[in-house]
């Protein structure tokens, strides 16, 4: 009897691991509006660095990217549960839509929802249990992946397999470094201020030091 009452003590609720709490959507959603904020200032910031990469090579803007593709990979590093990666890119690029950007809200949100779920994709084919740099890395990419495919349909319809390949290219390696590596540097940071306490990512980084 006691090692029965033991042994359920212990025991986690099925699928506990992946029910989210209110504080999960909270802090998910304050991460979404911060992050649509960063959006919507970069996107008045990165016109002067596109007119510089432009001439350098067509597609070389892709290294811009990155700004537009932390939300989802930074929140799914912190709340760790299915539909992280895609619930806080698709809130940054919701609050991005409503102040106001030269892209319209549609086409705003409808981006976010790509980036999102190629984040989001990458993080299910590690089953939800892997949260390292490289894993964050491959959802950089992932992300910058979806988003780069999704631009060059709406916006460059046509064009050649030069600008595709440098495009594709820049974006990966933007997402892989700014969303992905940065994004993983950020929860490790935010983890060791005691600000993460109540998500395993804080817990983890508490144990290890």
């Amino acid at each position: 009897m006691h090692a029965s009452a033991s042994t359920s003590t212990v025991r986690p609720v099925a699928g506990s691991r992946f029910r989210w709490r209110v504080v999960d959507i909270v802090v998910a959603s304050v991460l979404g509006v911060a992050s649509g904020l960063i959006f919507w200032a970069w996107g008045l910031g990165y016109v002067g660095p596109k007119l510089l990469l432009e001439p350098l090579l067509p597609g070389l803007q892709g290294l811009l990217d990155g700004p537009w593709l932390f939300a989802g990979v930074l929140g799914a590093l912190i709340i760790r549960k299915p539909g992280a990666a895609l619930y806080t890119e698709t809130v940054a690029a919701v609050l991005s839509a409503l102040v106001g950007n030269q892209w319209g809200g549609f086409l705003t949100i409808e981006a976010g929802l790509v980036q999102g779920l190629g984040a989001e994709l990458v993080f299910l084919l590690f089953l939800y249990r892997a949260w390292t740099l490289p894993v964050a890395v491959l959802a950089g990419a992932g992300a910058a992946l979806a988003g780069g495919i999704n631009n060059l349909l709406l916006w460059w319809p046509g064009a050649d397999l030069t600008f595709i390949v440098v495009y594709l290219i820049s974006t990966i390696v933007s997402g892989a470094v700014i969303a992905g590596a940065l994004s993983w540097v950020l929860a490790r940071g935010l983890a060791s201020t005691g600000a993460l306490d109540r998500f395993a990512a804080g817990r983890e980084r508490r144990e290890r030091v």
